[in-house]
């Protein structure tokens, strides 16, 4: 947000400030919301890259069309274990992951 944005909803009594004070998150609770939502766009980017429907996806995994799109919206009931296999099952590497979680 900018400083004049900003400046201009606290003059209106506003607070403003981080998604991690908002929900009372702690340090490595915002850490880890970041990481599931970085592999959650990895995995939606490199389904698109390879064009894969979310069905098609889906039947790689022997999963649902539904689980997918939880999957790519970062539903908080998505473990970590299952963004890392949906990215894998849709093509991405060890490599692309890292880049995910450095990007998150």
């Amino acid at each position: 947000m900018n400083a004049a944005k900003r400046k201009k909803l606290e003059a209106a009594g506003w607070r403003v400030g981080s998604a991690q004070e908002f929900l009372g998150l702690s340090e490595e609770e915002s850490v880890i919301v970041s990481i599931k939502l970085a592999l959650a766009d990895a995995v939606k980017k490199q389904r698109e890259k390879r064009r894969l429907t979310q069905t098609e996806l889906a039947a790689i995994m022997c999963s649902s069309q539904s689980r997918i799109a939880e999957i790519e919206a970062g539903d908080p009931t998505v473990s970590l274990d299952l963004l890392v296999r949906a990215a894998l099952a849709a093509g991405a590497t060890k490599k692309d992951i890292a880049k995910a979680l450095a990007s998150g």
